[in-house]
């Protein structure tokens, strides 16, 4: 049986690929396990059925036999541990590999959503013109101290691995803001990984359930 991701209903990001529903679906397809979706509303988000999937009414979730998950680094992890492709065979690479899946989640995900978000919900807000600068400057340190790290690598430790796909998926949620274009390696980085297969058949998959759901209402 194929495991079952949930997605939403009407995403917000409009199909762009920034809801957290694409990293799994990019993972699932970079090991090419076969998935089924199953969408959810804001509301049933919030009802029993799904809470007792994720506690706190959010997507993705993950079921697989009498196993349940949320939070998409987990799902991705537990993916990346039990089929082969997205994690090294060798011990300390492996170590490495892991390590940037939680920098990209705990240390470069928070300034970037932070600053993106605000944005969005705080622009008419009366304290936004003062407190943007401040999220800019964090999001700029952030992204400065990676593209460094980076340098002219195409990934961040050797071979691509889920370090990579869970830093570009940070990194794709800051690109509506115009900042990656101010890091070239870095926008670089983003546009290799948007080439390889795997995440394009991901992207047109959510892109799809966007395109129904238009076309529906």
């Amino acid at each position: 049986m194929n495991p079952t991701i949930t997605a939403f209903e009407s995403s917000p990001d409009r199909g762009r690929g920034l809801a957290r529903d694409m990293r799994v679906r990019w993972a699932l397809e970079e090991v090419g396990q076969a998935y089924e979706v199953r969408l959810v509303s804001f509301a049933a988000m919030k009802r029993p059925a799904h809470l007792g999937l994720h506690p706190f009414g959010q997507i993705p979730t993950y079921e697989e036999g009498e196993l349940a998950l949320f939070e998409s680094g987990a799902i991705v992890f537990h993916l990346a541990q039990t089929r082969p492709g997205l994690l090294p065979d060798e011990a300390n690479a492996r170590a490495r590999a892991i390590t940037w899946m939680f920098a990209a989640l705990n240390t470069v995900e928070p300034p970037l959503v932070e600053f993106s978000m605000a944005k969005v919900f705080e622009c008419n807000k009366p304290w936004y013109e003062q407190r943007q600068p401040m999220l800019e400057e964090r999001a700029r340190k952030t992204l400065g101290l990676l593209s460094s790290r980076l340098g002219e690598a195409d990934w961040l430790d050797g071979a691509f691995s889920a370090g990579d796909l869970m830093m570009v998926g940070v990194l794709f949620r800051a690109k509506p803001t115009g900042i990656l274009d101010d890091y070239p390696n870095l926008a670089a980085y983003v546009a290799r990984a948007e080439a390889r297969p795997a995440f394009r058949q991901a992207f047109a998959a959510q892109l799809a359930v966007f395109e129904n759901s238009r076309a529906a209402g």
